[in-house]
């Protein structure tokens, strides 16, 4: 009976030491694994951290909201544009393409004096995100030049052409000075001449830090009045980009 009893006891030691061995295996290879999970994550934090991002929505939590205008083609109705900017008492930011500015130094001009804006939309509006490094680079620094010639003023904001970059691009643009710029909302007014449809895709479930993107164009021109007048009896200030993004 010792005998057995001996050999008893000697499984189960053989069996707990086991249990244990694999415990600790289980054990160790948990703790490796969160370790490599940590380890990896920081690494991932790091580099999307390093990453340039474009801005696409002010400050939610304010009640600003900015009418932001590219320009690259048309001068005709802008005139009209500034009128009623000036006569509701608006400021906003006009992103001004380097090769239009050039054409229409005088317009620039307008736009300056009556307080507004004024940020980078490249030289040409060529697709940026199918662009090399110095193409991007040409685009923005001539724009910089450009302007600054004209106006004397140094531009902190860019907007990619067509809303189109890349990582390049938003590398580009901050060794530059420039903080890139996209859109909340877009009113399409570019393809839809249409009014009522430019009007109510500016207005629309309009919510603070909105930035609602704007061309030079006739029928933006005919609803800017009413786009103003509905958001600010819905208790909107509009002002610019720099202040919408703050």
């Amino acid at each position: 009976m010792k005998i057995c009893g001996f050999f008893n006891n000697s499984k189960k030691n053989k069996a707990n030491l086991f249990r244990n061995i694999f415990a600790n295996c289980v054990i160790g290879f948990v703790l490796i694994g969160l370790f490599a999970l940590t380890y990896a994550g920081g690494i991932l934090n790091v580099t999307s951290s390093s990453q340039e991002e474009a801005i696409y929505q002010g400050n939610t939590e304010s009640n600003n909201i900015c009418l932001m205008i590219n320009v690259y083609w048309g001068n005709e109705y802008i005139p009209k544009m500034l009128e009623t900017l000036e006569e509701n008492d608006v400021k906003t930011t006009f992103f001004i393409g380097g090769s239009w500015a050039e054409d229409y130094p005088e317009i620039l001009k307008e736009i300056y004096d009556g307080g507004h804006e004024i940020a980078n939309h490249a030289y040409s509006h060529p697709d940026l995100k199918e662009k090399s490094l110095e193409i991007n680079k040409t685009e923005i620094s001539k724009t910089t030049d450009i302007i600054k010639e004209l106006l004397n003023v140094e531009m902190t904001l860019f907007a990619p052409p067509s809303g189109s970059y890349s990582e390049t691009t938003l590398q580009v643009a901050k060794e530059l000075g420039y903080t890139t710029i996209m859109w909340t909302r877009d009113t399409i007014d570019w393809r839809d001449q249409d009014r009522e449809l430019i009007y109510s895709r500016a207005v629309k479930n309009a919510a603070g830090g909105d930035l609602i993107l704007m061309h030079p164009t006739k029928e933006t021109a005919n609803a800017l009045p009413d786009i103003i007048k509905t958001l600010k009896d819905q208790g909107f200030n509009l002002t610019t980009v720099s202040e919408t993004i703050a």
